[in-house]
């Protein structure tokens, strides 16, 4: 619920500046809460990007203080192997190589790798060397993109 409530203040001045939020979590690491926004562009992050939505963000925050704990603002680009946490963002990577681990086993594996190719209600689609691999959906435990520098 919290989550949405973020959502709902921190996009909106992520797209005032021409930006879109890939994904935010808040998390508590040790005994430290970090609010982590993750911002993506067609033309690619860097780190004035972050500096730029970290500020904006940031006077916002103080000025509607939706948090009652304290907590550290991170703002950075999700990154090459960026994780695929919804619909969309598979969509956009439609071709491009992932590594997708399970949460039990499947065909003998927890883990498979190859280029995605689509997903509907039911499965998620790989071409695994040339040939379509389905894995359902609710053995998905993450998807990351794979660097192919």
């Amino acid at each position: 619920m919290m989550i949405d409530n973020l959502k709902k203040l921190v996009e909106p001045i992520i797209k005032e500046l021409y930006y879109e939020l890939y994904y935010l979590e808040f998390v508590k690491e040790n005994n430290d809460n970090y609010l982590r926004i993750y911002i993506d562009s067609e033309n690619g992050i860097g780190l004035e990007d972050c500096e730029k939505v970290s500020r904006a963000v940031s006077d916002m925050l103080d000025e509607k203080d939706p948090i009652e704990s304290s907590y550290y603002l991170e703002v950075s680009s999700p990154g090459l192997e960026r994780q695929l946490y919804n619909d969309k963002h598979i969509e956009d990577n439609i071709g491009k190589t992932a590594c997708v681990r399970l949460n039990s086993l499947f065909n003998g594996s927890r883990k498979f790798q190859g280029k995605l190719k689509d997903i509907n209600e039911e499965n998620l689609t790989l071409d695994i060397n040339t040939e379509d691999f389905q894995i359902p959906r609710e053995k998905i435990k993450r998807i990351n993109l794979v660097y192919e520098g």
